[in-house]
């Protein structure tokens, strides 16, 4: 089976299970995103435990009906081969297997059985796959779901209609597929919920964005690094980074004030295979409470790569006075944005997490973070100080100027930052890649610009190999960015070129003449307006 084939079954029953929500008066309901999320997942735990089942046991390889092989198998040999999987596979008693929800179906009250199924695997696996609040609360994998449905008589057939979905598919297949796969299935899964959500907006990074910080900032050959995301929203940017590293290779450490976000997240690691990483997952205010700490050197972890597309302008100014004492001033140095006297909501936030960031880097830390793009050039303020401090530790790699709406749900334009601890003597590469693509409609609504495959490669390899070329990029140095008062915009370090042409005399007479001739008729044609006008005044009586 191609994946084309699988990406559309998998598709399928995603968008029949949102049906199901329509059908019982859910559709986009507050609750339909948590439904569809953990019923997919719940799918996903089921067939990925059967099929590492069938790898440790011989006798189950070609089982036609595994799960029935598996309920009728002895208690103490059933415990011997979950105790044989692998520490990422969710642990499942025989009685959680959707093949003895769909056999028992026709129960009274089989919401209660449907529920306290979800609830019990979460319970059973809650050391594994369960996130955690700043106070060390874990958030566990499923709750129950059927309390959703406002009419307690339609919670059992409510029920019965998604078991039947979900006997229907199998992800068998799915399980071959690569990082791509699942990205494009997280994406298409989550695109009617991850909108604008409580107080930080929660935008989703585009994959070509993604791509070209994680093909940029890596390296071939690392290994045993950490990666972090103090503003981690869904995952779409540590999940690339963890690919082009390898996924075996490094370990993520996010954090998120929403938990929605963190719970996106989860679904996203456990489907790229980094559960290992799942109880670095925190939800809570970095800035104000952040949670990854150097128990040993009493203060903040500091990591090998930092990513970032953090929420821009928020209204924070009910904590803004306290970021601004004492306890903060050594992370947040270059200052905290005022309060406006009109707009809360347009608090430059970016301008802390930056901060935050640079103050997170290990000695030879590398970041990525995308910024709105007048931070490059603002002549005062927090911006300013922050560039000035970025070149003075002389830890600039260079910066990439995308093209506007790249994010459909925002008009802001934005540049991606590259931070380089250990680029003390090199070059600085600086690039205007604002004409690139082409625009779109996404949803029938809001417009977006999308690059095109050979642009993005076009990017990536430009940046890589320090090219320059006209009015595209441009390579720099220390003291020429000092000498441009502090700008990070390619455009005003490109070289201003004049062409000249070679004439003969008689071509430069013929010239002269069609530009006199043209002239004279301009004139003329001047001059007989103006007659007109005066022409026209001399007509003009008072009248009362």
């Amino acid at each position: 089976m191609t994946s084309e084939v699988i990406m559309a079954k998998t598709k399928a029953m995603i968008d029949d299970l949102k049906t199901v929500c329509a059908n019982y008066g859910l559709g986009n309901a507050s609750s339909e995103y948590k439904i569809i999320t953990e019923v997919f997942l719940y799918k996903f735990l089921n067939d990925k435990f059967l099929h590492e089942i069938r790898k440790v046991d011989d006798n189950l390889k070609n089982a036609e009906n595994i799960e029935e092989t598996l309920t009728n198998m002895d208690d103490d040999e059933y415990e011997f081969l979950l105790a044989s999987l692998p520490p990422a596979t969710a642990q499942l008693k025989k009685e959680h297997f959707i093949s003895f929800l769909f056999n028992n179906k026709n129960r009274e009250k089989f919401n209660e059985l449907f529920d306290e199924t979800l609830v019990d695997i979460a319970n059973f696996n809650i050391d594994v796959f369960a996130v955690k609040t700043g106070s060390e609360d874990k958030i566990r994998l499923f709750d129950a779901l059927s309390v959703f449905v406002t009419e307690t008589n339609k919670r059992a057939d409510f029920c019965r209609a998604i078991i039947d979905k979900l006997v229907a598919f199998s992800f068998e297949e799915a399980f071959s597929q690569k990082y791509d796969f699942f990205a494009a299935v997280f994406e298409y899964l989550i695109k009617d919920y991850n909108k604008d959500f409580g107080k930080y907006a929660e935008y989703y990074t585009p994959h070509s964005i993604a791509s070209i910080i994680a093909k940029i900032l890596v390296p071939e050959g690392i290994q045993n690094v950490n990666i972090y995301d103090p503003a981690a929203g869904s995952g779409t940017l540590v999940l690339a980074l963890a690919n082009q590293i390898g996924e075996e290779n490094c370990t993520i450490y996010t954090q998120d004030i929403s938990q929605k976000s963190n719970e996106f997240l989860r679904l996203n690691l456990i489907l790229n295979n980094l559960v290992h990483s799942l109880g670095n997952v925190v939800h809570g205010d970095t800035l104000l409470e952040p949670q990854h700490l150097n128990k040993q050197k009493n203060g903040l972890m500091k990591f090998d790569y930092i990513v970032s597309n953090p929420p821009f302008n928020v209204d924070f100014s009910d904590n803004r006075d306290t970021l601004a004492g004492e306890n903060y001033k050594e992370r947040f140095w270059a200052g905290v944005p005022k309060v406006p006297n009109k707009d809360k909501d347009k608090m430059a936030i970016y301008q802390m997490f930056l901060q935050h960031i640079i103050y997170s880097l290990k000695e030879d830390g590398k970041a990525a973070v995308v910024v709105p793009t007048g931070f490059l050039t603002a002549g005062t303020g927090i911006p300013k100080s922050i560039r000035e401090y970025i070149i003075k530790e002389k830890m600039l790699r260079g910066v990439i100027s995308m093209p506007s709406n790249i994010f459909a749900t925002t008009g802001t334009n934005v540049s991606i930052l590259f931070l380089d601890r250990a680029n003390k003597d090199g070059k600085v590469l600086l690039m205007d890649a604002s004409k690139l693509g082409h625009k779109e409609k996404v949803d029938g609504k809001n417009q977006r610009t999308v690059l095109e495959p050979e642009e993005i490669q076009d990017i990536i390899g430009t940046f890589i190999n320090g090219e320059e070329k006209d009015d595209f990029s441009v390579l720099v140095d220390y003291e020429q960015i000092e000498q441009k008062k502090l700008s990070f915009s390619a455009g005003q370090y490109f070289e201003v070129k004049i062409e000249y042409v070679e004439l003969t005399p008689e071509e430069f007479d013929a010239k002269m003449n069609d530009y006199t001739v043209e002239l004279q008729n301009l004139f003329a044609e001047g001059n007989k307006l103006q007659q007109e006008i005066l022409e026209q005044l001399k007509k003009v009586r008072y009248d009362l």
